[in-house]
């Protein structure tokens, strides 16, 4: 700006006229003041600048921040937590606060996030400064890898508008879930974070973890396909088992297996805040699906459960039908594609005769027939209390039946539906049993008390104990046998192999002792098959109960002083027992022994261990066994002495004396002795003999 002097005027006295000049100055001040604010925001500019390049600097430097972004330094807020900014000294303390807040004043979330981009050398996503501001991000997909969410971390620090954020499939890897877990260890806005499909593997499921030990304001976490490992189920096991804040988690599409279902199974045991659960998609079963249904059924909040897709098979279906007796609250379960079988259906019915909460019931692509369909809905029909409502079996034909009773119990059941595949499925019919005509015969002879040599000395008027194959068919047709005419046959065949015509007696003895080796044979293999399916299932409830005391909490478990075991050389161990199953383990151990009536005033309680150090410790578990009533020998059951139950408790106490029957039972002890004795006088004997002789 210049003066114009041309403008200056005299006056009289030759002197300049000085109102103008005044007014021209006190613009060149003004215009001086602001030059010297321009230069203040420069250098504030440049003191930013040099702040962030110091970060980096030191982070290259630093060993802990070459692995993990100092979010603090880089987020331009005031820390009261000393652990939550890592600093040298005090006096760069002191300077770094000061610069902070200098620079926060300045810059806008917008502007921190150019910065921070232009910093980390990523290009900025315009989606995200469109949308800054709002309450849902919604960045899926965005390719941000890493870096990219470094920047979005440093400018989300100080965020107080966003409430959701979706970052899935976005290659963030575990470095770049590292920032973000930094980042919502200082932001409490952010109550839903979508993190699917971003490779965090181990690393990240460790991130993770840590963050939710401090955060306080995730409600929602979804971490599907994410390429978990059944061992990172322990890192959210303990996470969650001081995390109640968090009601809806994902952790589907990952590679859980049998270690990851009892993690899983002690996580939902000791959390009280997950309402709605995804497990989809991962590999539960055998023991995992077993272990995980033992948590599931102390648990006391969830709500929604998916367990689809993870082949629980009949063995879990058993473990849930078994928690699903005692769980109060689980309104909704998929188990959709679970490889679950009419028998398994069966099984998860026994438990849901118990149940009065689940609404529900997905089953759809399991292997299920009419029959397994009509199970489900008697269920319905034959439980009062039942609060069922929906019914998902889309894939499964059904016939007339089913419709029409269907149609009966939604009379009963308004609210009822139930998604089948359509009219056209069937029962498959078993095969008829083929009969043996041998055993046919056998049959009916036993029930009229006759033998086979009378039937056959009926047909054998000469007494040759041979007759024509035509006499003896028409002998049988003529009787009252029950045989079919291709029975018969079947029967002449096999007696008469080298086509004589002749039937012989010692070939029917024959046939006869060849079909009853078959029954017998046929006899055993039923019973083996019975007895692997019933030791099957209790191994399986066996592992699901000790899977139930290991997950149950402790504010849940009581002493059981019946489940501890004498131990004279030191102090009486009790074992924790859960209260669920409190009564699973009176009736266990009450069902070996044969006492029918057991008046209350004619029970006794035994003790446990040692009398003389626990006198009135009683177990009600246990027969008494230092009562009045002498201990019984333990090497053979009551009933292979001969003893039998009887309404009288003195009889029966007098029947368990040890010296009762016992010689009916077991050899004399002094046998051998008498033995010897006999002959040594036999020996005795034939010397004299010889003597006389």
């Amino acid at each position: 700006m210049s003066l114009n002097v041309n403008s200056m005027t005299t006056n009289a006295s030759g002197m300049t006229s000085l109102p103008t000049a005044v007014e021209q100055v006190s613009h060149i001040h003004l215009l001086l003041r602001h030059v010297n604010q321009l230069h203040t925001c420069r250098t504030t500019l440049d003191t930013s600048a040099g702040t962030l390049s110091n970060c980096m600097l030191e982070m290259k430097g630093d060993d802990f921040s070459v692995h993990s972004l100092s979010l603090d330094s880089l987020s331009l807020t005031e820390h009261e937590h000393p652990h939550e900014v890592v600093l040298e000294d005090e006096a760069d303390t002191d300077a770094r606060v000061s610069e902070l807040k200098h620079i926060r004043q300045d810059l806008s979330t917008e502007e921190l996030y150019l910065q921070a981009c232009k910093l980390v050398g990523v290009v900025p996503v315009r989606y995200f400064l469109r949308n800054l501001g709002c309450t849902t991000i919604n960045l899926n997909h965005h390719g941000l890898g890493p870096l990219g969410g470094k920047a979005l971390a440093i400018a989300l620090v100080t965020d107080m508008h966003t409430t959701t954020l979706e970052l899935a499939d976005n290659f963030l890897l575990a470095e770049g879930a590292r920032y973000l877990m930094e980042m919502l260890r200082a932001n409490f806005t952010i109550q839903n974070l979508d993190l699917s499909d971003n490779h965090l593997q181990s690393a990240g499921a460790e991130c993770v973890a840590k963050m939710l030990l401090e955060n306080i304001s995730i409600k929602s976490l979804k971490l599907a396909g994410n390429k978990f490992a059944e061992d990172d189920a322990k890192w959210f096991a303990d996470a969650f088992s001081s995390n109640y804040r968090v009601k809806e988690l994902d952790l589907s599409h990952n590679q859980f297996c049998g270690r990851g279902g009892e993690h899983l199974g002690q996580m939902i045991a000791n959390n009280d805040g997950i309402e709605a659960l995804d497990l989809s998609w991962n590999h539960l079963r055998m023991k995992g699906a077993v272990a995980f249904c033992a948590g599931l059924k102390v648990n006391t909040t969830l709500k929604h459960l998916d367990l689809s897709w993870n082949g629980f098979g009949n063995e879990g279906a058993l473990a849930l039908g078994e928690a699903l007796k005692f769980n109060n609250t689980l309104v909704h379960l998929d188990l959709n594609n679970n490889r679950i079988t009419d028998e398994g259906a069966s099984l998860l019915c026994k438990g849901l005769e118990a149940n009065d909460t689940l609404r529900v019931l997905q089953l759809a692509y399991n292997s299920l027939t009419v029959e397994g369909a009509l199970t489900l809905i008697n269920v319905v029909k034959n439980t009062p209390k039942t609060a069922i409502e929906e019914i998902n079996i889309c894939n499964v034909l059904v016939n007339e039946n089913f419709v029409q009773l269907l149609e009966l119990i939604c009379q009963e059941h308004p609210s009822l539906e139930v998604q089948y595949g359509g009219v056209g499925g069937f029962i498959a019919k078993k095969p008829r049993k083929r009969i043996d005509p041998m055993k046919v015969i056998q049959d009916y002879l036993d029930q009229r008390k006759l033998r086979l040599w009378d039937f056959f000395r009926n047909i054998d008027k000469d007494g040759t104990m041979r007759v024509p194959v035509v006499d003896f068919r028409k002998a049988v047709q003529q009787s009252s046998i029950p045989l079919e005419r291709f029975q018969i046959e079947e029967l002449i065949q096999r007696l008469d192999r080298d086509r004589t015509g002749i039937v012989d007696y010692r070939g029917l003895a024959d046939t006869r002792k060849q079909m009853m080796r078959d029954h017998r044979r046929q006899l055993r293999k039923v019973e083996s098959r019975q007895k692997k399916e019933k030791q099957k299932s209790d191994r399986i409830l066996k592992t699901f109960e000790s899977a139930v005391e290991a997950v149950t909490p402790r504010s849940s478990m009581i002493i059981s002083p019946g489940a501890a075991k004498e131990d004279s050389s030191g102090p009486q161990h009790f074992s924790a027992t859960p209260l669920s199953s409190w009564h699973h383990i009176i009736m266990s151990n009450s069902s070996r022994y044969s006492v029918n009536n057991m008046s209350s005033e004619h029970v006794h309680l035994p003790m446990i261990g040692n009398p003389s150090r626990s006198p009135d410790m009683r177990s009600y578990s246990q027969p008494n066994l230092f009562a009045s009533i002498p201990k019984p020998s333990t090497s053979k059951p009551t009933s292979a002495q001969g003893l039998h139950s009887t309404s009288n408790p003195s009889v029966a106490s007098s029947k368990l004396s040890p010296t009762a029957n016992l010689t009916r039972s077991r050899p004399a002890l002094n046998t051998e002795p008498t033995s010897k004795a006999k002959v040594k006088g036999k020996k005795k004997k034939t010397k004299k003999r010889k003597e006389k002789i």
